[in-house]
């Protein structure tokens, strides 16, 4: 179908979100190698923070907020470069860290281009190596773990960029018990791509999704009970409302309100592109 003017108008326009936009903050990092942010993680009050860039930095520090709770500053406390189990600097195709999700202490980071996922004891600390599921070996090349979750008796959930074909589920990896399965596949919508992944306190699967047209980037967030089902769209924004969304956080406030923080990835184009703290109330 022919897709002209008049259509990329209607979608700047037309999405909706049931979610409340409360505010947005773009972040000048201004240190070498800043840029690509594609993973959050956020403590439980929303503060204490870890972002990943694709390029394999990381960067560990606060989120200060206004009186709405919407991000203001970014305090850096460290940043470093995520290292190989063998204790060298991640390099290359190697060093595209997409998602992490935190389990007690520990830190797990998901990978795509050469896919896995590691365990640190520390975001700094040299990883240990887990085993992979034969699924991860036939993951597409740059569409590989995007997502990556951790629920709340320490499983982990870790989802690709695509699924393959259009009318395939996204397929769930979770990692039980020492052990690799796919209990169940999210359904796949129109040109949504996964993007992003989280469990929220409410014990929901919360799926970060985003699409590309000529006038820019369009996200959305649905939420799935952890069998995969009881789908909910929480939020979807127009095209060109923020940048590239993919790392998302879901938290309650000091009012016990369900919230959604999202971190953009700038591809390090920051002539062109922002990196952005997105906030929405959920509830």
């Amino acid at each position: 179908m022919r897709r002209g003017p008049l259509l990329a108008l209607t979608l700047l326009a037309a999405p909706v979100s049931a979610a409340e936009f409360l505010g947005n903050h773009v972040w000048e990092p201004g240190f070498a190698g800043a840029g690509g942010y594609s993973a959050l993680w956020l403590a439980p009050d929303g503060a204490d923070m870890v972002v990943l860039s694709d390029r394999g930095g990381w960067v560990r520090g606060r989120l200060a907020r206004d009186a709405d709770g919407v991000v203001r500053e970014v305090e850096v406390e460290e940043r470093g470069h995520l290292l190989r189990s063998t204790g060298e600097a991640l390099e290359g195709r190697e060093s595209d860290a997409e998602a992490i999700a935190r389990v007690g202490g520990d830190f797990f980071v998901a990978f795509e281009g050469t896919h896995r996922v590691m365990r640190h004891d520390g975001i700094g600390a040299v990883p240990d190596r887990m085993a992979l599921p034969d699924g991860f070996a036939g993951l597409q090349g740059n569409s590989g773990l995007e997502a990556l979750a951790a629920d709340a008796g320490g499983a982990l959930y870790a989802i690709p960029e695509r699924s393959g074909e259009l009318d395939r589920p996204f397929p769930v990896y979770r990692y039980m018990n020492g052990e690799w399965t796919v209990p169940f596949g999210l359904r796949r919508d129109g040109r949504f791509l996964v993007a992003g992944a989280d469990i929220g306190p409410d014990g929901r699967l919360y799926l970060l999704e985003r699409d590309f047209l000529l006038l820019g980037f369009r996200s959305r967030v649905r939420s799935f009970d952890l069998q995969g089902g009881d789908e909910r769209l929480e939020f979807e924004s127009a095209v060109g409302r923020h940048d590239n969304l993919e790392g998302i956080a879901v938290w309650r406030d000091g009012e016990g309100r369900l919230r959604a923080t999202m971190v953009s990835d700038d591809n390090q184009r920051p002539l062109v592109q922002r990196t952005e703290f997105v906030d929405y109330l959920l509830d």
